[in-house]
């Protein structure tokens, strides 16, 4: 949607982060459990709603918010990549955005914004985080094809928008108007 990514290569993509997330998972679980009394079923940064939502808040928020966050974070990497954005800003605008993003969103659900990230601890935890996991699926694609179409619509009008047809007075070679 965003058209910067070939779509055939979205499954090995897809595949390497939920890979490198569950590794990543595996490791933090190796470190969190060297704790006494660790737990993992108590959460181990495991994205929730409800019961399990670190504030307490609904499914309804949950979705919402993770739709909104994702579609932010979509829309500043997609503003801060674009060829005519200043050289060496991506880094800055990117980290900074995500760094807001989860000042919002950590108190509603641990924030997720990738469905990667969701998967490598919740696989760990089982149970409820397993059976919520789909919210932080879902959202996030809904967020990022938001997020991707607005940067479109609002950066790029013409990427979105059929050219004209044809008319008589059109000079086919250059496409400039003749008499």
């Amino acid at each position: 949607m965003g058209g910067r990514f070939p779509a055939k290569e979205l499954p090995y993509y897809i595949g390497a982060q939920v890979l490198g997330a569950v590794v990543a998972g595996g490791v933090l679980y190796l470190i969190a459990s060297g704790q006494a009394g660790f737990d993992v079923s108590a959460g181990f940064a495991s994205n929730g709603y409800g019961e399990h939502s670190p504030g307490g808040y609904s499914m309804t928020a949950a979705l919402l918010t993770e739709v909104v966050m994702t579609m932010m974070f979509i829309f500043i990497i997609m503003g801060a990549t674009d060829g005519r954005a200043p050289a060496g800003f991506a880094p800055l605008a990117i980290g900074l955005g995500l760094t807001l993003i989860h000042l919002i969103s950590i108190p509603v659900t641990n924030t997720s914004v990738n469905p990667a990230r969701s998967t490598g601890v919740a696989l760990y935890v089982g149970d409820w985080a397993t059976a919520q996991l789909w919210l932080f699926w879902i959202a996030p694609m809904i967020g990022a094809a938001l997020g991707a179409l607005a940067y479109r619509f609002i950066a790029q009008p013409e990427a979105l928008i059929a050219p004209p047809a044809p008319s008589d007075h059109d000079d086919d070679l250059t496409g400039k108007i003749v008499p």
